[in-house]
Protein backbone atom coordinates (compact mmCIF):
# COMPACT_ATOMS: atom_id res chain seq x y z
CA UNK A 1 0.00 0.00 0.00
CA UNK A 2 1.10 3.48 -0.88
CA UNK A 3 1.36 6.28 1.50
CA UNK A 4 -1.59 8.07 0.50
CA UNK A 5 -3.64 4.82 0.54
CA UNK A 6 -2.62 3.45 4.18
CA UNK A 7 -3.97 7.49 5.55
CA UNK A 8 -7.04 7.21 3.37
CA UNK A 9 -8.02 3.84 4.35
CA UNK A 10 -7.40 5.28 8.31
CA UNK A 11 -9.59 8.42 7.52
CA UNK A 12 -12.59 5.96 5.86
CA UNK A 13 -12.35 3.56 9.23
CA UNK A 14 -12.41 6.80 11.28
CA UNK A 15 -15.39 8.04 9.94
CA UNK A 16 -17.04 4.27 10.48
CA UNK A 17 -17.52 5.00 14.18
CA UNK A 18 -17.87 9.50 14.45
CA UNK A 19 -18.61 9.34 18.28
CA UNK A 20 -16.11 7.37 19.32
CA UNK A 21 -13.29 8.83 17.38
CA UNK A 22 -14.58 12.15 18.47
CA UNK A 23 -14.44 11.02 22.26
CA UNK A 24 -10.93 9.83 21.95
CA UNK A 25 -9.62 12.66 20.53
CA UNK A 26 -11.01 14.74 23.09
CA UNK A 27 -8.41 14.52 25.57
CA UNK A 28 -5.87 14.96 23.31
CA UNK A 29 -7.85 18.47 22.39
CA UNK A 30 -7.89 19.23 26.31
CA UNK A 31 -4.25 18.33 26.84
CA UNK A 32 -2.83 20.19 23.92
CA UNK A 33 -5.20 23.12 24.64
CA UNK A 34 -4.15 23.25 28.13
CA UNK A 35 -0.16 23.22 26.99
CA UNK A 36 -0.93 26.38 23.92
CA UNK A 37 -2.37 28.05 26.75
CA UNK A 38 0.46 27.75 29.38
CA UNK A 39 3.07 28.22 27.43
CA UNK A 40 1.49 31.38 26.68
CA UNK A 41 0.85 32.45 29.92
CA UNK A 42 4.21 31.88 30.52
CA UNK A 43 6.04 33.74 27.60
CA UNK A 44 3.87 36.55 28.34
CA UNK A 45 5.16 36.60 31.57
CA UNK A 46 8.82 36.36 30.40
CA UNK A 47 8.37 39.37 28.54
CA UNK A 48 6.50 41.68 30.66
CA UNK A 49 8.98 41.15 33.50
CA UNK A 50 12.18 41.60 30.89
CA UNK A 51 10.05 44.82 29.98
CA UNK A 52 9.20 45.99 33.36
CA UNK A 53 12.82 45.90 34.38
CA UNK A 54 13.79 47.62 31.22
CA UNK A 55 11.32 50.38 32.80
CA UNK A 56 13.16 50.17 36.56
CA UNK A 57 16.26 51.60 34.54
CA UNK A 58 19.09 50.19 32.90
CA UNK A 59 22.24 47.82 34.58
CA UNK A 60 20.71 49.22 37.90
CA UNK A 61 22.70 47.69 41.18
CA UNK A 62 19.72 48.41 44.24
CA UNK A 63 21.31 49.08 47.75
CA UNK A 64 18.86 48.32 50.54
CA UNK A 65 20.09 49.07 54.09
CA UNK A 66 19.69 45.97 56.20
CA UNK A 67 19.68 45.42 60.03
CA UNK A 68 22.28 43.94 61.92
CA UNK A 69 23.64 42.63 65.44
CA UNK A 70 23.42 45.41 67.50
CA UNK A 71 25.07 43.37 70.67
CA UNK A 72 28.70 44.90 70.18
CA UNK A 73 30.91 45.78 73.23
CA UNK A 74 30.38 49.06 74.53
CA UNK A 75 32.80 51.74 72.81
CA UNK A 76 33.41 49.23 69.76
CA UNK A 77 35.37 51.11 67.08
CA UNK A 78 33.09 48.77 64.74
CA UNK A 79 29.95 50.85 65.46
CA UNK A 80 31.27 53.56 63.29
CA UNK A 81 28.29 54.11 61.20
CA UNK A 82 24.69 52.26 61.01
CA UNK A 83 22.30 52.36 58.00
CA UNK A 84 22.79 53.95 54.35
CA UNK A 85 23.61 57.69 54.38
CA UNK A 86 23.18 60.27 51.64
CA UNK A 87 27.17 60.56 51.89
CA UNK A 88 27.33 56.79 50.51
CA UNK A 89 25.92 57.69 47.92
CA UNK A 90 28.01 61.49 47.38
CA UNK A 91 30.75 58.68 47.70
CA UNK A 92 29.68 56.62 45.01
CA UNK A 93 29.63 59.43 42.44
CA UNK A 94 33.44 59.32 42.79
CA UNK A 95 34.21 59.13 38.95
CA UNK A 96 37.54 58.51 40.13
CA UNK A 97 37.02 55.46 41.94
CA UNK A 98 34.00 54.55 39.60
CA UNK A 99 34.11 55.49 36.10
CA UNK A 100 31.56 53.08 35.29
CA UNK A 101 28.68 54.38 37.78
CA UNK A 102 26.44 56.65 35.01
CA UNK A 103 24.34 57.85 38.31
CA UNK A 104 23.26 57.91 42.12
CA UNK A 105 19.84 58.14 43.15
CA UNK A 106 19.34 57.45 47.19
CA UNK A 107 16.03 57.55 48.03
CA UNK A 108 13.67 57.05 51.37
CA UNK A 109 10.12 56.39 51.40
CA UNK A 110 6.97 56.50 53.98
CA UNK A 111 2.94 55.50 53.90
CA UNK A 112 1.02 58.70 54.01
CA UNK A 113 -2.34 60.05 53.61
CA UNK A 114 -2.89 63.32 50.88
CA UNK A 115 -5.51 65.31 50.54
CA UNK A 116 -6.93 68.23 48.43
CA UNK A 117 -10.17 69.98 49.35
CA UNK A 118 -12.87 67.07 50.25
CA UNK A 119 -10.41 63.98 48.71
CA UNK A 120 -8.42 62.11 50.35
CA UNK A 121 -6.55 58.91 49.64
CA UNK A 122 -3.49 56.37 51.42
CA UNK A 123 -0.10 56.21 49.26
CA UNK A 124 3.43 56.23 49.09
CA UNK A 125 5.69 59.97 49.39
CA UNK A 126 9.37 59.11 48.33
CA UNK A 127 11.77 61.35 48.93
CA UNK A 128 14.14 61.70 46.03
CA UNK A 129 16.77 63.73 44.04
CA UNK A 130 16.99 64.55 40.48
CA UNK A 131 19.09 61.62 39.47
CA UNK A 132 16.18 59.61 40.36
CA UNK A 133 14.45 59.87 36.90
CA UNK A 134 17.50 59.19 34.79
CA UNK A 135 18.63 56.50 37.01
CA UNK A 136 15.02 54.70 37.31
CA UNK A 137 13.95 55.61 33.75
CA UNK A 138 10.65 57.42 35.17
CA UNK A 139 10.13 60.67 33.99
CA UNK A 140 7.60 63.60 34.20
CA UNK A 141 4.59 64.02 31.49
CA UNK A 142 3.99 66.93 33.00
CA UNK A 143 5.32 70.08 34.56
CA UNK A 144 8.58 68.88 35.77
CA UNK A 145 10.78 66.61 37.98
CA UNK A 146 12.41 67.92 41.11
CA UNK A 147 15.95 69.60 40.28
CA UNK A 148 18.45 71.29 42.38
CA UNK A 149 17.13 73.88 43.05
CA UNK A 150 13.88 72.66 44.96
CA UNK A 151 16.81 70.38 46.74
CA UNK A 152 18.94 73.18 47.59
CA UNK A 153 15.85 75.15 49.18
CA UNK A 154 13.91 72.17 50.43
CA UNK A 155 11.47 73.15 49.16
CA UNK A 156 8.08 72.11 49.80
CA UNK A 157 7.03 71.06 46.08
CA UNK A 158 5.77 67.69 45.19
CA UNK A 159 5.41 65.51 41.77
CA UNK A 160 2.27 63.32 41.42
CA UNK A 161 1.83 59.82 40.47
CA UNK A 162 -0.35 59.82 37.15
CA UNK A 163 -2.96 57.19 39.28
CA UNK A 164 -2.67 60.14 42.50
CA UNK A 165 -3.64 63.26 39.82
CA UNK A 166 -6.15 60.99 38.44
CA UNK A 167 -7.69 60.33 42.04
CA UNK A 168 -7.05 63.49 43.41
CA UNK A 169 -8.47 66.12 40.66
CA UNK A 170 -9.75 63.66 37.81
CA UNK A 171 -9.86 65.69 34.42
CA UNK A 172 -8.49 69.39 35.77
CA UNK A 173 -5.03 70.28 35.90
CA UNK A 174 -3.30 69.78 38.88
CA UNK A 175 0.04 72.04 37.94
CA UNK A 176 -0.01 74.69 40.93
CA UNK A 177 -2.49 72.92 43.16
CA UNK A 178 -1.54 72.56 46.77
CA UNK A 179 -2.15 68.96 48.20
CA UNK A 180 -1.56 68.60 51.86
CA UNK A 181 0.59 65.09 52.53
CA UNK A 182 0.78 63.90 56.46
CA UNK A 183 3.13 60.77 56.84
CA UNK A 184 1.80 58.16 58.90
CA UNK A 185 2.84 58.87 62.99
CA UNK A 186 4.26 62.57 62.01
CA UNK A 187 1.63 65.62 62.30
CA UNK A 188 0.67 67.68 61.29
CA UNK A 189 0.31 67.52 57.75
CA UNK A 190 2.08 70.02 55.23
CA UNK A 191 0.78 71.61 52.08
CA UNK A 192 2.79 70.76 48.54
CA UNK A 193 3.12 72.65 45.62
CA UNK A 194 2.23 70.37 42.76
CA UNK A 195 5.10 71.26 40.38
CA UNK A 196 4.57 67.81 37.59
CA UNK A 197 2.81 64.64 36.85
CA UNK A 198 4.72 61.45 36.24
CA UNK A 199 4.42 59.23 33.03
CA UNK A 200 2.06 56.06 33.55
CA UNK A 201 4.61 53.02 34.07
CA UNK A 202 2.10 50.79 36.45
CA UNK A 203 2.61 48.19 39.30
CA UNK A 204 5.52 45.54 39.45
CA UNK A 205 6.74 43.69 42.13
CA UNK A 206 4.15 44.37 44.40
CA UNK A 207 4.40 48.58 44.31
CA UNK A 208 2.71 50.56 42.36
CA UNK A 209 4.73 53.31 40.67
CA UNK A 210 1.51 55.45 39.75
CA UNK A 211 0.34 55.32 43.25
CA UNK A 212 3.33 57.70 44.44
CA UNK A 213 3.97 61.41 45.76
CA UNK A 214 7.63 62.40 45.03
CA UNK A 215 9.31 65.19 46.74
CA UNK A 216 12.72 66.62 47.19
CA UNK A 217 15.09 64.49 49.56
CA UNK A 218 16.24 67.59 51.47
CA UNK A 219 12.57 68.34 52.22
CA UNK A 220 11.92 64.38 53.50
CA UNK A 221 15.24 64.41 55.83
CA UNK A 222 14.50 68.26 56.97
CA UNK A 223 10.96 67.92 57.81
CA UNK A 224 9.68 64.80 57.91
CA UNK A 225 12.62 61.83 58.39
CA UNK A 226 13.28 61.02 62.14
CA UNK A 227 15.59 58.11 61.01
CA UNK A 228 19.15 58.98 61.99
CA UNK A 229 22.48 57.26 62.21
CA UNK A 230 25.02 56.64 64.95
CA UNK A 231 26.42 60.04 63.56
CA UNK A 232 23.34 62.39 63.57
CA UNK A 233 23.47 61.56 59.06
CA UNK A 234 20.14 61.80 57.79
CA UNK A 235 19.86 57.70 56.93
CA UNK A 236 18.30 56.94 52.96
CA UNK A 237 16.60 53.84 52.96
CA UNK A 238 17.66 52.49 49.43
CA UNK A 239 20.73 53.37 47.02
CA UNK A 240 20.34 53.05 43.04
CA UNK A 241 22.80 52.73 41.23
CA UNK A 242 23.25 53.01 37.53
CA UNK A 243 26.06 51.05 35.76
CA UNK A 244 27.21 52.19 32.51
CA UNK A 245 28.48 48.38 31.08
CA UNK A 246 26.16 45.28 31.98
CA UNK A 247 29.96 43.66 32.10
CA UNK A 248 30.60 46.03 34.83
CA UNK A 249 27.82 45.13 37.20
CA UNK A 250 29.65 42.82 38.96
CA UNK A 251 32.77 44.29 39.69
CA UNK A 252 30.36 47.04 40.82
CA UNK A 253 28.66 45.48 43.17
CA UNK A 254 32.03 44.52 44.65
CA UNK A 255 33.45 47.84 44.55
CA UNK A 256 30.37 49.69 45.80
CA UNK A 257 30.27 47.15 48.73
CA UNK A 258 34.27 47.90 49.79
CA UNK A 259 33.21 50.98 49.97
CA UNK A 260 30.53 50.54 51.79
CA UNK A 261 32.16 48.49 54.27
CA UNK A 262 35.22 51.00 54.50
CA UNK A 263 32.46 53.58 56.02
CA UNK A 264 30.18 51.81 57.74
CA UNK A 265 33.14 49.49 59.78
CA UNK A 266 30.14 47.28 61.44
CA UNK A 267 31.52 43.82 60.96
CA UNK A 268 28.73 42.05 59.20
CA UNK A 269 27.30 44.65 56.53
CA UNK A 270 24.22 46.62 57.86
CA UNK A 271 23.48 46.50 53.73
CA UNK A 272 21.95 44.35 50.70
CA UNK A 273 22.97 45.07 46.83
CA UNK A 274 20.72 43.52 44.45
CA UNK A 275 20.93 43.94 40.18
CA UNK A 276 18.46 43.83 37.66
CA UNK A 277 20.18 40.06 36.75
CA UNK A 278 19.25 38.44 40.25
CA UNK A 279 15.67 39.94 40.44
CA UNK A 280 14.97 38.64 36.93
CA UNK A 281 16.97 34.81 37.73
CA UNK A 282 14.34 34.78 40.75
CA UNK A 283 11.35 35.87 38.71
CA UNK A 284 12.38 33.42 36.13
CA UNK A 285 13.07 30.58 38.46
CA UNK A 286 9.36 31.42 39.84
CA UNK A 287 8.20 30.97 36.30
CA UNK A 288 10.23 28.03 35.46
CA UNK A 289 8.68 25.98 38.61
CA UNK A 290 4.81 27.33 37.73
CA UNK A 291 5.32 25.83 34.30
CA UNK A 292 6.35 23.10 36.06
CA UNK A 293 3.55 22.31 37.38
CA UNK A 294 1.32 23.67 35.18
CA UNK A 295 2.69 21.53 32.68
CA UNK A 296 2.44 18.34 34.69
CA UNK A 297 -1.28 19.28 34.77
CA UNK A 298 -1.19 19.32 31.06
CA UNK A 299 0.72 15.95 30.13
CA UNK A 300 -1.81 14.11 32.48
CA UNK A 301 -4.38 15.23 30.73
CA UNK A 302 -2.18 14.09 27.42
CA UNK A 303 -1.33 11.20 29.06
CA UNK A 304 -5.03 9.94 29.61
CA UNK A 305 -6.13 10.58 26.19
CA UNK A 306 -3.33 8.73 25.13
CA UNK A 307 -4.49 6.02 27.21
CA UNK A 308 -7.96 6.65 25.64
CA UNK A 309 -6.42 6.16 21.96
CA UNK A 310 -4.89 2.56 22.72
CA UNK A 311 -8.08 1.46 24.88
CA UNK A 312 -10.10 2.33 21.48
CA UNK A 313 -7.28 0.98 18.79
CA UNK A 314 -7.61 -2.27 20.67
CA UNK A 315 -11.17 -2.10 20.62
CA UNK A 316 -10.97 -1.41 17.31
CA UNK A 317 -8.58 -4.54 16.48
CA UNK A 318 -10.70 -6.90 18.17
CA UNK A 319 -13.73 -5.56 15.86
CA UNK A 320 -11.88 -5.77 12.83
CA UNK A 321 -9.71 -9.62 13.62
CA UNK A 322 -11.75 -10.77 10.47
CA UNK A 323 -10.87 -7.87 8.64
CA UNK A 324 -7.03 -7.99 9.44
CA UNK A 325 -7.56 -11.86 8.44
CA UNK A 326 -8.73 -11.41 4.77
CA UNK A 327 -6.27 -8.54 3.82
CA UNK A 328 -3.56 -10.94 5.38
CA UNK A 329 -4.82 -13.84 2.81
CA UNK A 330 -4.97 -11.26 0.07
CA UNK A 331 -1.19 -10.94 0.39
CA UNK A 332 -0.90 -7.77 2.85
CA UNK A 333 2.44 -8.14 4.42
CA UNK A 334 2.84 -7.12 8.42
CA UNK A 335 4.49 -3.98 8.03
CA UNK A 336 1.30 -2.69 6.17
CA UNK A 337 -1.04 -3.82 9.24
CA UNK A 338 0.71 -1.66 11.55
CA UNK A 339 1.33 0.77 9.37
CA UNK A 340 -2.52 0.79 9.04
CA UNK A 341 -3.61 1.12 12.27
CA UNK A 342 -0.54 3.04 13.74
CA UNK A 343 -2.02 5.76 10.82
CA UNK A 344 -5.01 5.89 12.80
CA UNK A 345 -3.84 6.30 16.16
CA UNK A 346 -1.67 8.99 14.31
CA UNK A 347 -4.39 10.61 12.68
CA UNK A 348 -6.59 10.94 15.32
CA UNK A 349 -3.53 12.54 17.89
CA UNK A 350 -2.97 14.53 14.83
CA UNK A 351 -6.57 16.09 14.18
CA UNK A 352 -6.89 16.24 17.95
CA UNK A 353 -3.46 18.25 18.21
CA UNK A 354 -4.42 20.56 15.48
CA UNK A 355 -7.87 21.08 17.68
CA UNK A 356 -5.98 21.64 20.60
CA UNK A 357 -3.87 23.88 18.96
CA UNK A 358 -6.64 26.36 18.16
CA UNK A 359 -8.49 26.48 21.59
CA UNK A 360 -5.49 27.20 23.41
CA UNK A 361 -4.84 30.15 20.80
CA UNK A 362 -8.23 31.04 21.76
CA UNK A 363 -8.04 30.75 24.94
CA UNK A 364 -4.65 32.40 25.29
CA UNK A 365 -6.86 35.39 22.87
CA UNK A 366 -9.60 35.55 25.87
CA UNK A 367 -6.95 36.15 28.40
CA UNK A 368 -4.29 38.38 27.29
CA UNK A 369 -5.80 41.61 29.21
CA UNK A 370 -7.39 40.28 31.71
CA UNK A 371 -7.09 41.90 35.23
CA UNK A 372 -4.96 39.87 37.31
CA UNK A 373 -3.47 40.73 40.92
CA UNK A 374 -3.41 44.24 40.59
CA UNK A 375 -2.19 43.51 36.82
CA UNK A 376 -2.93 42.97 33.66
CA UNK A 377 -2.08 38.75 31.92
CA UNK A 378 -0.13 38.92 29.12
CA UNK A 379 -0.05 35.99 26.72
CA UNK A 380 2.03 35.46 23.75
CA UNK A 381 2.06 32.91 21.14
CA UNK A 382 4.66 31.20 19.92
CA UNK A 383 5.11 29.34 16.54
CA UNK A 384 7.72 27.30 18.67
CA UNK A 385 4.79 26.44 21.33
CA UNK A 386 2.71 25.17 18.19
CA UNK A 387 5.00 23.10 16.83
CA UNK A 388 6.60 21.35 20.14
CA UNK A 389 3.04 20.32 20.83
CA UNK A 390 1.66 19.18 17.58
CA UNK A 391 5.03 17.14 17.62
CA UNK A 392 3.74 15.70 21.03
CA UNK A 393 0.30 14.65 20.43
CA UNK A 394 2.08 12.58 16.83
CA UNK A 395 4.87 11.17 19.40
CA UNK A 396 1.77 10.24 21.64
CA UNK A 397 -0.35 8.62 18.50
CA UNK A 398 2.75 6.63 17.67
CA UNK A 399 3.72 5.61 21.18
CA UNK A 400 0.01 4.55 22.27
CA UNK A 401 -0.57 3.04 18.83
CA UNK A 402 2.14 1.08 18.63
CA UNK A 403 1.12 -1.89 20.95
CA UNK A 404 -2.49 -2.66 19.41
CA UNK A 405 -0.54 -2.02 16.02
CA UNK A 406 1.93 -4.89 16.44
CA UNK A 407 -1.03 -7.35 18.07
CA UNK A 408 -3.13 -6.86 14.86
CA UNK A 409 0.28 -7.68 12.74
CA UNK A 410 0.44 -10.43 14.85
CA UNK A 411 -2.66 -11.98 14.40
CA UNK A 412 -3.19 -15.28 12.98
CA UNK A 413 -4.73 -15.09 9.34
CA UNK A 414 -6.81 -18.22 9.76
CA UNK A 415 -7.61 -17.33 12.98
CA UNK A 416 -8.91 -14.14 11.86
CA UNK A 417 -10.77 -15.77 9.25
CA UNK A 418 -12.50 -17.92 11.36
CA UNK A 419 -13.21 -14.84 13.96
CA UNK A 420 -17.02 -14.01 14.57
Amino acid sequence: MTFSDTFSTAIAALMVNKLRSALTLLGVVIGVGAVIALMAIGEGATRSVTNRFSDLGSNVLFIQEQQVDAGRPPGSRQAAVSGLTLQDAHAMENRNRFSYVDGVAPQSFYKARVSEASVSLDTTVYGVTPEYQWVRNFFADQGKFIDESEMSRRSLSAVLGSKVAQDLFGEADPLGQSVRIAVKGIEPAMAFRVIGVMEEKGSFGGSDRDDAIFIPLSTMQAKISADRSALGLANVMQISVSINDPAELARGREEIAGLLRERHRTGEDDFSIRSQEELLKTMDDIKRGLMVFMGSIASIALLVGGIGIMNIMLVSVTERTREVGIRKALGARRRDIVMQFLAEAVMVTMVGGLIGVALGVLGAAFADGKPLMGGRLVTVVTTQSIAITVGVSVAIGIFFGIYPAFRAAGLNPVEALRHE
